[in-house]
């Protein structure tokens, strides 16, 4: 009876571990159940606040698995050897955030990582492994501690290779209780789980901050760039191109270039680079953008056998390089020109006098010649000077400015008298008020200034006509005005016949001798004086007044300068 008794009781006890296991069993189930919902975690990872917000159902998720107060994931920094916090963190305030960094070398964090093996610990405060981990600081009671390792599987999903990229823990568990074995397999599958998001989405986040920073380093480069694929469909094309070819943002992706492209020219060249495999460079006129001219260069983007994919396409506008261009050999001719008729003038004169031994010529007649080859050689001065002043500034010189007292009526007296000698179809007079004041400047390049306006005036208008030098003052600076009744300006040309080597459009002009320098360096030596100069107002036909206001006292800057 006793035997039975002893049976019954054992049979109990036996009933009783069974029920035990089979709870364990169904909770193990259902924590692996709830582990393995973590798959849908990851969804639409694409930022970098999306994967905190990730991050953070993560940490709440695998803490409630474990029933643990904290839960902490700490990547592995190799710039300063250290793991460090991936915020957000469980059971941790900002101030532990920040100084929970442990190095690879130490703690219970450094040594699951360097090992791989999890740890669990009981006794956090006095347990020596724990002694550089914080525990007193993060209010540490116990934990369970996995390292977070990436796998990568082969086709038949044998690992191939792993590498650990920090390391989970989870800390304090709660009612007391003390963390086991069964949480920390459970924890190595939730961590492994884990080191695939984050994996993976730090690395999605990289390829698209690349993406996006390659994006907008496109769409801000002043040049042109058009990707065209092999089916010749436009894959990409920046907001200077669409400036360059008129076309609106989202209109031309996906749709074939010959639809988007209205030039014939480009098309025509992507085609050949895509058709030949060759990269081409060649100058192109683009009728979208005003006929400007741009060097088209390809360059083919090719796969890992080495056939090109795509075509890039390059679009520098070197419209102005070609204006220019175009000006120097236009003001070369014109320089040759320009020293050429003076010099033929004083050749002529000279031989003329040499030739005259029987005393031909009387003293009047002698000394009129003497006066035109000394004017002749004014003028080779006044453009070797001025030829040397534009080689100058183009060398980044900056003209010396030596500044003195400058009487502007009396320059300009002189200057209108030079010019009255030298023509008969042309009055020129100045008017300058009684009180007009002296100003601090240099007075040769004032002259020259005044040189250059008043000899434009003469010149643009060949069939004669007043010219006038007007001033006037304010309180800081004092204006001249220089008018004439000659071929005028378009406005559209305002600004442009102050560039260097350009002249003038019209028709009328074309027979009209000089260099495009001459305004060029008459707003140079304005601005060098703190002054400025514009058209005041110009019509075909009818003649052009420019204006020059200079300060009466130079600003601080030309000062510094001129000392």
């Amino acid at each position: 009876m006793e035997d039975v008794q002893q049976l019954q009781e054992e049979l109990r006890r036996l009933k009783l571990v069974v029920e035990d296991l089979e709870h364990k069993k169904r909770y193990l189930e259902e924590q692996i159940k709830a582990a393995r919902s973590m798959s849908d975690v990851p969804a639409a990872i694409v930022s970098r606040p999306d994967l905190q917000h990730v991050l953070s159902r993560l940490v709440k998720k695998v803490a409630m698995i474990l029933q643990g107060e904290k839960c902490v994931i700490m990547l592995f920094d190799p710039e300063v050897g250290e793991l460090q916090v991936l915020p957000p963190a469980m059971g941790l305030n900002e101030e532990q955030v920040r100084a929970f960094r442990v190095k690879d070398t130490e703690g219970i964090s450094g040594h699951v990582f360097r090992t791989g093996e999890s740890v669990v610990f009981q006794d956090a405060v006095r347990d020596p492994r724990t002694i550089k981990d914080h525990v007193a600081f993060l209010q540490v009671r116990n934990g369970v501690t996995v390292s977070l390792t990436t796998k990568r599987k082969d086709e038949d999903e044998r690992v191939i290779e792993e590498r650990r990229i920090g390391v989970m823990h989870v800390f304090n568990k709660r009612f007391g209780q003390d963390f086991n074995q069964d949480d920390r397999r459970l924890l190595e599958m939730l961590a492994e789980q884990a080191a695939a998001v984050i994996a993976n989405a730090q690395l999605y986040i990289k390829v698209v901050e690349e993406k996006k920073r390659l994006e907008d380093t496109l769409e801000s480069i002043h040049s042109g760039v058009l990707v065209v694929d092999r089916e010749g469909e436009v894959v990409l094309l920046n907001d200077a191109g669409r400036r360059i070819f008129a076309v609106v943002e989202g209109d031309g992706l996906g749709r074939q270039m010959a639809e988007v492209i209205p030039d014939a020219e480009v098309v025509t060249l992507l085609a050949e680079s895509l058709r030949t495999e060759e990269e081409l460079a060649r100058e192109v006129t683009v009728a979208a953008a005003s006929d400007r001219i741009f060097q088209a260069q390809t360059s083919l983007m090719k796969n890992e056998d080495g056939h090109p994919t795509n075509v890039v396409a390059i679009f520098n506008d070197i419209t102005e390089i070609r204006n220019i261009e175009r000006m120097k050999t236009a003001f070369v001719s014109t320089v040759s020109h320009e020293l050429r008729t003076p010099l033929t003038s004083i050749k002529g004169f000279i031989s003329t006098l040499l030739e005259d031994r029987q005393g031909y010529y009387d003293d009047e007649t002698k000394h009129e010649f003497y006066a035109i080859i000394d004017a002749e050689c004014e003028r080779l001065h006044r453009l070797i000077q001025d030829l040397l002043n534009i080689a100058r500034i183009e060398e980044g010189h900056v003209l010396d400015l030596h500044l003195g007292t400058v009487d502007i009526p009396e320059i300009a007296a002189r200057i209108c008298a030079a010019h009255q000698s030298y023509t008969s179809k042309h009055q020129l007079a100045c008017q300058f008020p009684a009180d007009f004041p002296d100003i601090i400047a240099d007075a040769d390049r004032v002259h020259q200034i005044l040189e250059n306006l008043v000899s434009n005036a003469v010149k643009y208008s060949p069939e004669g006509g007043q010219v006038w030098v007007r001033g006037s003052a304010d309180t800081n600076s004092v204006l001249i005005e220089v008018s004439d009744q000659g071929h005028g300006i378009p406005q559209q040309n305002w600004e442009r016949i102050f560039q260097r080597f350009h002249r003038g459009d019209n028709e009328d002009d074309s027979h009209v001798p000089g260099t495009g320098i001459g305004l060029y360096l008459v707003r140079y030596l304005t601005e060098a004086h703190g002054g400025e100069v514009r058209v005041l107002n110009s019509e075909v036909g009818e003649g052009s007044t420019f204006v020059v206001r200079l300060p009466i006292q130079p600003p601080d800057h030309v000062l510094r300068a001129a000392r």
